[in-house]
């Protein structure tokens, strides 16, 4: 989480960095009065001093203004792309519910999931990010993974990530973990037997 809106430059900042915050598409499953319904995105200084907050440190020209623009470009373009990826999930219970919110978020860089650790053991690299979301299925929690693996260069629309986005079903219990567990089973038959078509 971003934590609090920290909109002050941060002791010994080398530039000054824009306060301005992007509204995204995705919708809030709690809104408070006067708050906007779509989830805000953290400012180029609030994601700057967030980094601080994790143990991030610059050393001279390793980074300058036009850089954490770009990194926050690139970090709302996953962001979004994540969104669609969890829309097109909710997509099996379309009659359950028509608006699904999302209700949370965390990132887990260094927690992997037992997926990307079952890949890392078939040589495949670690994602460089996780993130975990809970969505509001109308009244229903459900518990979403997301994996970013680099994708090379960055794109023209700030995309470069591929994720692995999917509902979890580690330390779910009861109904949610079955429904999640079977929507991934059908997702698998599906790109199994028509990937092409």
């Amino acid at each position: 989480m971003m934590g609090p809106a920290n909109q002050n430059p941060s002791v010994g900042q080398p530039f000054p960095l824009s306060k301005d915050r992007q509204i995204s598409s995705i919708p809030k499953a709690i809104v408070k009065e006067g708050e906007s319904p779509f989830w805000v995105y953290p400012s180029p200084q609030m994601f700057w001093n967030a980094m601080l907050r994790k143990g991030w440190r610059w050393k001279d020209d390793d980074i300058n203004q036009k850089d954490m623009n770009d990194i926050i470009k690139i970090h709302n373009a996953n962001n979004e792309q994540a969104w669609q990826e969890v829309l097109k999930w909710e997509a099996l219970h379309a009659e359950e519910c028509k608006d699904p919110r999302l209700k949370s978020f965390g990132g887990k860089a260094t927690d992997y999931s037992p997926r990307a650790r079952i890949r890392q053991l078939l040589g495949y690299e670690l994602p460089f990010d996780r993130h975990d979301w809970i969505v509001d299925r109308c009244g229903k929690e459900v518990r979403y993974v997301i994996d970013y693996y680099d994708g090379g260069s960055v794109d023209d629309k700030y995309k470069f990530a591929l994720l692995d986005v999917r509902p979890a079903m580690d330390r779910q219990v009861g109904l949610l973990f079955f429904e999640n567990i079977w929507d991934r089973m059908k997702v698998c038959w599906w790109r199994w037997f028509y990937s092409e078509k």
